[in-house]
């Protein structure tokens, strides 16, 4: 490990909104390209890929370094975990420009270097309790979950298992060293393993562990691969808050990208025979939130994410010093959507990395929290897995106040309007020709979702709006889908004779878990990849940046990775329709020949 401080910071601020397509930070279409191309490997860093990943990793050494002095834990050739950076950013102050060159270390180096080595048993791959975010001094960090005694007893062969028999699985094995050897001789091997990886918690002083997995423990071809906190039978987690805060792997994401990337109604199976993990959470981290959380079960993806935020965000922004670690089970799927989340909000509210432009945050969260800590993009691909693309498009549902880490100057909520007109209403109905002409597919093109801002705002893709009279509330009918991953809630088709007219504008009880105070609207026929169009109602600071950064991942990965057409269905041709937007809203000239 070694100190480091990066260049000086640069002036920073949201740019106005404009018709221009939003800028890009130099270099993030070669970042998406790389990792669409191949999941980051430490240890391959090397030749004409290798000079790709150092540039990035350079690039976002600088970008932390714009407001923060830091140490960096060097893993050069994956020495200590091989799908974390190669210089891993241990983020120790704030710093200002005078700071710049008279940085001095405030941690123990070798201290921390020997605790990092020794704790990376403890947990699945060798993942270990790593520091990413800094905010008010304490530290959101990120891993995997515990290993179990597979792991700890064999990790090549674990990793064969658990990779579910890939051939790279072998490669991805470390070497055993002579005090691993000594430690499987000893019969307290938990104690030993495990008091590492707590003693390494204490010193990042993390108080607080949110378990995302839905498993107790993860079961691969019925044995036990994996552990966590909350069952360890020694109770050695004992003096640390626990949370199992359930969330949906990789795989429900598939479901997500099959209903043409709409997230709102679709609502994991929480009935299928391997969740076993109940929500469970202290009373005295819920009762500021108002959340009804016996309902998780019934909570559609967007709930489910905004009120699991919600709940991150209390837990660091609380008056105690203590910091927190998010883990799912390898921790480059979920922990990742959480972390980039959590990052972005707090720098929405210019609470972290204060000096940063959208397209650079951008780039340094799918660089860092993404990329470099190992998630599979290539694969979650190819299986149509898209928790990537979720996490950036989701973006608009977390522009409120209501996900404001800020304790003053929070706007207060608006009554929810009539149901009249505003001038931008009028404005947006005129819009009435991007509606159900381009709707994804018949059995969705009507899904309720609440504008995520204050009352009367609207989200920036078009939309239609509709009376939400008697004759006009079309029922919700409960169906499955294909896989046991879900439960989907749509609307029945509406005849051509009763097509609602536009001639009102009504409210409609929501199934979001934003605000009761906002109102309700019924989106038609929006784009997955459309880039945000500005609109004449004032927007606050944390919702302008929020928008930009969105609009510029969504330009960028239209332009490299694009979205990957639905496997035809009997409500017609899909791909075709998604064709057709990226075309329709210009990020795709009509003689491109990419696929989509």
């Amino acid at each position: 490990m070694a100190g480091a401080r990066a260049a000086a910071a640069s002036s920073a601020g949201p740019s106005a909104s404009s018709g221009n397509p939003p800028p890009q930070e130099p270099g993030l279409g070669e970042l998406l390209e790389e990792f669409s191309r191949t999941q980051y490997r430490a240890k391959d860093c090397s030749g004409t890929g290798g000079s790709k990943v150092e540039r990035i990793e350079k690039r976002c050494l600088e970008l932390f370094g714009r407001d923060y002095c830091y140490s960096v834990i060097q893993n050069v050739n994956g020495d200590i975990c091989g799908h974390y950076p190669q210089h891993i950013v241990f983020l120790e102050y704030e710093s200002s420009e005078k700071e710049k060159d008279t940085f001095q270390s405030t941690v123990q180096v070798s201290k921390l270097q020997d605790l990092v080595n020794r704790s990376k048993t403890a947990r699945c791959r060798g993942r270990f309790v790593c520091p990413v975010i800094l905010f008010k001094g304490k530290h959101i960090c990120r891993s995997a979950t515990l290993a179990g005694w597979g792991e700890l007893y064999g990790r090549t062969g674990y990793n064969y298992i658990f990779s579910g028999g890939a051939d790279d699985a072998w490669a991805d094995s470390e070497d055993i060293t002579e005090e691993d050897c000594a430690l499987r001789s000893d019969t307290h091997l938990f104690d030993k393993v495990r008091g590492y990886d707590i003693k390494l918690l204490r010193y990042l002083s993390v108080k607080y562990i949110c378990d995302l997995m839905v498993e107790n423990k993860k079961v691969k071809f019925g044995m036990n691969v994996t552990s966590s906190e909350k069952v360890d039978k020694a109770q050695r987690y004992a003096d640390f808050t626990l949370l199992s805060i359930p969330y949906p792997g990789c795989e429900f994401f598939k479901e997500y990208k099959d209903r043409d990337y709409m997230a709102e109604g679709l609502i994991f199976n929480w009935k299928q025979d391997y969740v076993d993990a109940p929500l469970s959470i202290p009373d005295f981290l819920t009762s500021s939130l108002n959340i009804d959380w016996s309902q998780y079960q019934s909570w559609d993806l967007v709930q489910q994410t905004q009120n699991y935020l919600k709940l991150l965000l209390s837990i660091i922004n609380s008056d105690d010093d203590s910091g927190l670690l998010v883990h799912c089970i390898s921790g480059w799927d979920r922990t990742p959507l959480f972390i980039s989340l959590l990052r972005l909000s707090l720098w929405a509210d210019g609470l972290i990395h204060t000096s940063l432009k959208p397209a650079e945050i951008l780039y340094l969260t799918v660089a860092y929290d993404w990329f470099l800590f190992g998630h599979m993009l290539v694969d979650r691909l190819s299986k149509g897995e898209e928790i990537f693309f979720f996490c950036f498009n989701f973006l608009k549902h977390i522009i409120s106040e209501e996900f404001s880490a800020l304790k003053t100057q929070r706007r207060k909520s608006l009554p929810a309007r009539d149901a009249g007109f505003t001038l931008e209403d009028i404005c947006m109905l005129r819009r009435k020709d991007r509606g159900s002409t381009t709707s994804l597919g018949s059995d969705f093109s009507l899904v309720m979702e609440s504008s995520p801002g204050a009352a009367g705002s609207f989200t920036y893709e078009a939309v239609e709006l509709l009376p939400a009279g008697a004759q006009t509330q079309a029922s919700w009918r409960k169906s499955h889908s294909s896989s046991p991953q879900s439960v989907l809630w749509n609307r029945p088709q509406l005849s051509e004779d009763r097509l609602p007219s536009h001639q009102g504008l009504g409210e409609a009880k929501s199934s979001s878990s934003s605000s009761s105070n906002h109102s309700d609207f019924f989106r038609m026929g929006s784009s997955p990849l459309e880039v945000p169009k500005p609109r004449l109602a004032a927007l606050s600071e944390r919702e302008t940046r929020l928008q930009e950064v969105r609009s510029a991942f969504l330009a960028a990965y239209s332009s490299t990775v694009g979205l990957r057409a639905a496997a035809p269905s009997p409500s017609g041709a899909i791909g075709g329709l998604l064709e057709q937007f990226v075309r329709g809203v210009g990020l795709r000239s009509t003689s491109s020949n990419s696929t989509l």
